[in-house]
């Protein structure tokens, strides 16, 4: 259940928890949330804090409220799209795919000059750097690259096998909530072609991000290559009628 005596906000860890509870059986296959009185009993917060949870998972598409019928689960979406960002593993596993780590290294570098304006920091400022090179059916796929700001606590013996964001928010009291995407398509140079078996020139998806916190500071700075051949990202557009 929950820590009250934890650093970390009650109403994040509420999410955390939230998050994996619609995710186990029989819950996700959706079906109604319990009501909010049951719940917050349940896990000794305010009605309050457990809302603020609660509609982060609805701006996920996680859950839906209806008036007058409650809270709904959505059942999850196999679809890969761009608002997928938290956790590679975790939607490849949605769609029956096992990721497989080729090659995780963590280790301090100097901020180069672009990934100090990213992250808000001065020029040679000691960050973390995270490269996983990741993929499945014996093939890699991807090749992430983080830099980390440096009020992240995290250090090159992290265990960084577990999803990223669940592994920050264990550790500082900073939530990832936005994330700002640029998707670009590249010619693989030598480095990124060998990495991810592919020809030199091959075509590659760039994504580029900023994630940030609820007060817009940032947290990580990320660079993630995707072979085309094997991998697309996908966009669901909707109409707004008012």
């Amino acid at each position: 259940m929950l820590d009250h005596s934890s650093p970390l906000p009650l109403h994040a860890q509420a999410e955390q928890w939230l998050r994996s509870f619609i995710s186990e059986p029989p819950q996700n296959h959706g079906g109604l949330l319990p009501d909010e009185v049951a719940l917050a009993k349940r896990l000794s917060i305010s009605r309050n804090t457990l809302r603020a949870a609660i509609t982060r998972l609805v701006n996920d598409g996680l859950l839906e409220r209806k008036r007058g019928v409650g809270t709904r689960i959505l059942p999850p979406r196999t679809a890969t799209g761009l608002g997928k960002w938290e956790s590679f593993s975790r939607e490849m596993a949605a769609k029956g795919v096992q990721v497989e780590n080729f090659h995780i290294e963590a280790r301090w570098e100097k901020a180069e000059e672009h990934i100090a304006q990213k992250l808000q920091i001065a020029n040679e400022s000691t960050v973390l750097h995270l490269t996983r090179l990741r993929g499945y059916d014996d093939s890699p796929v991807v090749l992430f690259e983080s830099w980390f700001h440096p009020n992240i606590p995290l250090n090159p013996d992290a265990d960084f096998q577990q999803p990223l964001y669940q592994l920050i928010t264990a550790h500082c009291d900073m939530v990832p909530m936005r994330s700002q995407e640029e998707i670009t398509a590249i010619a693989a140079n030598r480095i990124l072609a060998k990495k991810l078996q592919v020809p030199k020139n091959s075509p590659l998806l760039r994504r580029q991000r900023l994630v940030t916190d609820a007060g817009q500071r940032p947290m990580e700075y990320a660079v993630n290559h995707y072979r085309s051949d094997r991998f697309i990202h996908s966009l669901d557009l909707y109409r707004n009628i008012s």
